[in-house]
């Protein structure tokens, strides 16, 4: 018997003004209280920010609950959904120490698989963490667990901080 999977997205482009105005912390928290749309990624897989309580300074959780349609060929999530997960952690977390106007993007990103992600087996966390942070480079490691801090995944990163360009005279 097929599956059906219907979901829908706002548009990405209305929070992303708003955070060049933000600090990430307060941006991250914003998307966590429902003020600025989550990206489209989070609506497609299916993971989220649920909280505020999820959002520190350096450490971001983000929740998803193993799906079917998560799975690869071999009836287990697929490792593409533990990457992003894990990814959409480490870079939150650096995120959340980042200024107004001030962005990041992932240069590297290693991941450790450990264990199979499977439906029905309850909600997973992924917990990002700054390692480093400076003016240019910024590294994170996070963790993908269950309820009961089993580790399924772990992972690192190293991100590009992106900083508006001085206009030259």
């Amino acid at each position: 018997m097929n599956r059906i999977r219907t979901y829908s997205w706002e548009d990405p482009l209305m929070g992303a003004d708003a955070a060049r105005q933000m600090s990430g912390l307060d941006y991250l928290r914003g998307i966590a209280r429902g003020e600025f749309p989550a990206p489209p990624i989070s609506a497609s897989l299916d993971f989220s920010l649920a909280s505020e309580a999820d959002i520190e300074p350096g450490r971001v959780t983000f929740r998803m609950t193993p799906q079917e349609f998560h799975y690869n060929p071999i009836g287990s999530v697929h490792g593409g959904v533990f990457a992003a997960l894990l990814d959409s952690a480490l870079g939150c977390a650096v995120h959340t120490r980042l200024p107004a106007g001030v962005g990041y993007t992932t240069l590297e990103l290693k991941v450790n698989y450990i264990r199979p992600l499977l439906a029905g087996m309850g909600e997973v966390r992924a917990v990002g963490e700054v390692l480093s942070l400076s003016r240019q480079v910024a590294t994170a490691q996070a963790q993908l667990l269950d309820g009961n801090d089993k580790l399924f995944a772990h992972a690192t990163t190293t991100c590009l901080i992106l900083r508006p360009q001085r206009e030259t005279p």
